[in-house]
């Protein structure tokens, strides 16, 4: 069956350049964005409650840009000032980027992985002697924590924000010819939305292995996955896949 319409569990990007925006131009799809989750920050009285104190810690694994925007607003509501020389553990180059909204990029010791925890986890290994704060949401992927259990670092979990379903009722009458989902949650949204929801001829396309594994536990079917060495991204993996749909 052809591709004609596309529903993103994302925030529409604010890059004008975005592959997205090519996507629509190359391929005469219609692409629509709306995130099936959003995130709500804790307040410093909730996070003291986890016995957290920030300046017990030396170095900061990110793995989000929530994560960035979440730790330096608890910083400021905890009136923490963070030292010049605390160490940054990025998830990719994009996070590391993002931080310049927050500190002197090129003054700062950043340190940054390709795409996923295995790659930065080298980088980490070789500051073990750090103490570690790792800021996240509730519902973080067990294969993250898993690495960073494995490399033996003083390392503290901390909830700065949290997962919640977004309303989806307006959607109710609306179909797609695929659904993009990034996470277990985004999962989760469309059946508490949803709970009747049956794929029939619905094409799902799916980011990640946790993601994956969210779909086949629903025993739904994920006809697009990504990453893979030949779609590294998920708009590569859905070109590919709109080119051989659309010229049957």
């Amino acid at each position: 069956m052809k591709v004609k319409t596309i529903l993103v569990s994302q925030p529409q990007p604010k890059a004008e350049n975005s592959p997205y925006f090519n996507l629509i131009d190359k391929q005469r799809v219609k692409i629509d964005f709306r995130p099936f989750i959003h995130v709500e920050g804790l307040d410093a009285k909730e996070i003291r409650k986890g016995k957290i104190d920030l300046k017990n810690y030396t170095a900061i694994i990110l793995t989000s840009r929530n994560a960035v925007d979440h730790y330096f607003r608890v910083a400021e509501e905890m009136r923490f000032k963070v030292p010049d020389d605390m160490k940054y553990f990025c998830l990719s180059e994009a996070i590391a980027f993002y931080l310049q909204k927050y500190v002197v990029y090129r003054k700062r010791r950043i340190y940054v992985g390709k795409r996923t925890v295995e790659e930065l986890s080298p980088m980490v290994k070789k500051h073990k002697d750090e103490r570690f704060l790792f800021p996240t949401t509730d519902k973080v992927a067990p294969e993250i924590t898993g690495v960073l259990d494995k490399l033996n670092i003083n390392y503290q979990l901390a909830t700065f924000y949290k997962t919640v379903i977004s309303d989806l009722s307006d959607l109710a009458d609306v179909s797609y010819d695929i659904l993009v989902f990034f996470s277990p949650s985004g999962i989760d949204s469309l059946y508490h939305n949803f709970p009747e929801f049956k794929q029939n001829n619905t094409r799902i396309a799916v980011f990640g292995t946790s993601t994956l594994k969210a779909v086949e536990d629903r025993q739904l079917r994920a006809d697009i996955v990504a990453p893979t060495p030949e779609s590294p991204s998920m708009t590569m993996a859905l070109e590919k896949y709109i080119i051989e749909a659309n010229k049957r």
